[in-house]
């Protein structure tokens, strides 16, 4: 069993890993950062935003302030997203040719496997032939 495990490690083309590995972990990095921020409102929003709207004048320079401050926000989320869908599918294209080996690899091992069973019967026979002739 760890022969066919050590086979199929073998038929991982560990240089294409190794040389992705830096861009999908930053990309993981970055998402952890974006994403994984907790709490509070979006940055660029302030306790004076967030207070009660005054009337007037004031109150609509505000809140116009107020909706561009959200749109910002909105926009960068949008990034936020657009990142993490790229980043899963890079790791989902890497999932699936990795798969495609595996399964390259596991057609190979039933050959292989098949093969040494015909030997083993071809060489029983032999065994039960030469017994046989003395």
């Amino acid at each position: 069993m760890a022969v066919a495990w050590l086979k199929v490690l073998k038929a991982v083309p560990w240089s294409e890993v190794i040389a992705a590995a830096p861009q999908v972990a930053n990309g993981a990095r970055k998402l952890w950062d974006t994403v994984g921020r907790k709490g509070g409102p979006p940055a660029g929003i302030d306790d004076v935003a967030m207070a009660p709207m005054p009337r007037g004048e004031d109150g609509m320079a505000l809140l116009a302030a107020h909706i561009e401050q959200q749109d910002a926000a909105i926009a960068q989320m949008h990034g936020q997203l657009r990142e993490a869908s790229k980043l899963i599918t890079e790791l989902a294209d890497q999932n699936a040719q990795l798969i495609a080996r595996m399964e390259a690899a596991r057609g190979k091992i039933q050959v292989v496997g098949l093969i040494a069973a015909a030997s083993g019967v071809l060489g029983l026979v032999s065994l039960a032939l030469v017994l046989a002739r003395t």
